[in-house]
């Protein structure tokens, strides 16, 4: 339910709206974040209303996300209470959704519930690798110290996440163009031509044959050509769901540019992870069995969880680590140098922090220049496009002299 709530200034008459996403009128206060020298007025938004707010308004992302980790990571930190801490953090989100969450964080306390708890209720807010690290800081007392280390997490992600949507904007362009240019030849050009070849009764290559077959069936059936429009949408609106299946990561990781992204990004965020936790005292096992929840990446899961069971039979990390570095690619050998020197020294948490500090230096390095990394990817998919085309079209040509020579 949506609610718009009109705040006025006491003092200088001036008023702005908020609108909250939440069932009650308490809370839509609560989350829009009402000072006390404000008043409010609240009204309830339903029906057509309600959707076209929701399509307009602010969605829930990664950059409120970090807004609210950081806020609520520096007022704990400087103990402040968890109430009025999340109470300071709801004029920094944007969007709807997160004010009414942190209204609902707010009442869920106040009634007795844990935070991690009343966190739990919103997993597509707070997933379950997040929710982990949450837990893990009520449990060590490092609550201030997990928040900012997720906010850090979170705007470091946002980076990588606006520069790689900004080099897919072209090659996104590119394959819409193509999909338009071919459904257009479909309905004028590409008729006209099958008559001319089928008159002739030669055989035709391949790529004139899948080309006459969707022209025909967008003439008998028009409403197909909505179709591939709609695969599109559907697979950017998924794309969430889609990297997150093993075949889909596994082939990332074989791209060349795109793979070196996708695994110093897994590793930078469960060495980070793997360090808080172990920094805040928390059990080497249990560490890497959270470490092993908060990975996105199946390849780091597995990792860590193949690593939790080596220490759980006396093995040592170092130990662990030589047994399962087929896991860590070509950064093998180097980590468990690291991870070798660290159980010599006795710095294992400053060691996991350096190695984390490393992957996410290269992979703000590798953000930079990212756009250049795509641009072989648009050369390719336009190549491919346009080579269709030509083999489609002009293929049967070069055999037509040959038919028309035999006629004569």
């Amino acid at each position: 339910m949506l609610k718009k709530v009109k705040i006025t200034n006491v003092h200088t008459g001036k008023s702005a709206e908020a609108l909250v996403d939440t069932d009650s009128d308490d809370k839509a206060i609560l989350g829009a974040g009402v000072a006390a020298n404000e008043s409010s007025t609240i009204s309830t938004i339903t029906g057509v209303d309600e959707k076209l707010h929701r399509l307009t308004s602010p969605k829930p992302g990664i950059d409120d996300r970090a807004a609210f980790f950081s806020g609520l990571g520096r007022c704990l930190e400087r103990n402040i209470s968890l109430t009025k801490s999340l109470q300071l953090q709801t004029n920094r989100v944007k969007s709807a959704t997160y004010k009414g969450v942190i209204a609902e964080l707010i009442h869920g306390i106040s009634v007795g519930d844990k935070f991690s708890d009343t966190m739990a209720k919103y997993p597509k807010l707070f997933p379950e690798d997040l929710l982990s690290l949450i837990i893990a800081g009520e449990e060590a007392g490092q609550l201030a110290k997990v928040c900012k280390r997720i906010a850090i997490s979170s705007k470091k992600s946002s980076k990588v996440i606006k520069k790689l949507k900004g080099g897919l904007i072209y090659p996104a362009v590119v394959m819409v163009l193509g999909v338009v240019v071919v459904i257009v030849m479909s309905f004028t050009l590409v008729p006209a031509m099958a008559k001319l070849f089928t008159s002739f009764k030669t055989p035709l290559p391949l790529g004139t044959k899948i080309l006459i077959a969707l022209s025909d069936l967008f003439m008998h059936k028009p409403y197909m050509a909505i179709l591939p429009f709609v695969g599109l949408y559907m697979f950017f609106s998924n794309w969430g769901k889609i990297s997150g299946l093993r075949p889909v990561q596994d082939f990332f990781l074989k791209l060349p540019a795109i793979g070196v992204i996708v695994r110093k990004s897994a590793a930078a965020a469960g060495f980070r992870t793997l360090s808080l936790l172990t920094e805040s005292n928390v059990r080497l096992t249990s560490a890497l069995d959270i470490t092993a929840q908060a990975s996105w990446h199946y390849h780091y899961k597995e990792l860590f969880w193949r690593l939790r069971d080596h220490i759980t039979v006396g093995r040592t990390l170092h130990e662990a680590f030589l047994m399962e570095a087929h896991w860590l690619g070509p950064d093998a050998r180097n980590l468990c140098g690291l991870i070798e020197l660290a159980s010599e020294t006795g710095s294992g948490t400053e060691m996991l922090a350096e190695i984390a500090d490393d992957y996410e230096e290269e992979l703000d390095n590798l953000a930079a220049s990212l756009d250049k990394m795509i641009e072989p990817l648009t050369m390719l998919i336009l190549g491919v496009i346009v080579g269709f085309l030509i083999y489609a079209i002009y293929g049967p040509m070069f055999s037509l002299g040959d038919v028309i020579l035999k006629k004569k």
